[in-house]
């Protein structure tokens, strides 16, 4: 807000910056709790507070600026790594009180990541570092993707995010999986898209590199539970049988009477 005050040959302009009070984390997570009312699956309960924490560090940030490649990191991170949540209709509420409880719409997250997905399918690999290398509003277009790209370009405060990362290997493996399976390449395409947007390529490969590790720990563990879960169903099925045949009548062959 901007206060002039008049005096005899000349106006001071005084800029008064007002200060919010900044949420805690701890307010976060009570605010998560008014959203959602069920407990968090144990084996999901981490994961949950991790993602729900780093989103709080990051929208109190005052050089934070939302931008859709962080929107598809955090949809992606969490589709990616609640699944095999039971009760299955649980995921969609805590989703929605994650972002709710950073005073976030879960909404238009979905749907800028969504958007931001289906811009970048336009572009290939090869294509895209050529874009990335000379970077103008004129060069992005009408492309989302790029758009968002020449923004984060021009941000000299840009803040950096592991959930950016995500997002942005989301877009790449996304446009050309093969691309990304041989590290070689796949570290030479992110340093070049590191440099072009001004961004640490060791924080970016490190990051990712974490990321992917999670994500085969994360499998391995589905892979447990579906067998855990397997294994208990079969066990509940020949309890059941077990119990039938129990409950069954016992047929018994009548009597002949003998030959006076």
């Amino acid at each position: 807000m901007y206060f002039t005050r008049e005096n005899e040959n000349y106006i001071t302009i005084c800029k008064v910056r007002f200060v919010a009070k900044i949420r805690t984390v701890s307010e976060t997570k009570r605010e998560f709790h008014v959203h959602h009312h069920r407990p968090i699956n144990s084996i999901y309960r981490r994961f949950v507070e991790e993602l729900m924490v780093e989103m709080h560090l990051f929208t109190v940030n005052v050089d934070f600026r939302y931008d859709p490649i962080f929107a598809l990191g955090v949809v992606t991170s969490f589709d990616r790594f609640i699944q095999g949540y039971r009760p299955e209709e649980d995921k969609s509420s805590i989703f929605n009180a994650v972002c709710r409880s950073v005073s976030v719409d879960p909404h238009h997250y979905r749907q800028n990541a969504q958007d931001i997905l289906a811009s970048s399918q336009a572009i290939a690999v090869s294509d895209l570092i050529d874009k990335v290398t000379n970077l103008t509003p004129e060069s992005a277009g009408d492309n989302y993707f790029l758009q968002t790209l020449v923004n984060i370009h021009q941000n000299s405060n840009f803040k950096y995010s592991r959930l950016f990362a995500i997002g942005l290997y989301t877009i790449l493996n996304t446009i050309d999986p093969d691309a990304l399976k041989e590290e070689e390449k796949r570290n030479q395409v992110l340093a070049q898209l590191s440099g072009a947007l001004n961004l640490s390529s060791e924080k970016l490969q490190k990051d990712l590199e974490l990321y992917r590790n999670n994500l085969d720990k994360a499998d391995q563990l589905l892979k447990v539970l579906d067998e855990a879960m397997e294994a208990e169903r079969k066990k509940r099925e020949k309890k059941a049988q077990a119990a039938i045949s129990v409950d069954a009548p016992t047929e018994t062959t009548p009597e002949v009477p003998a030959d006076s």
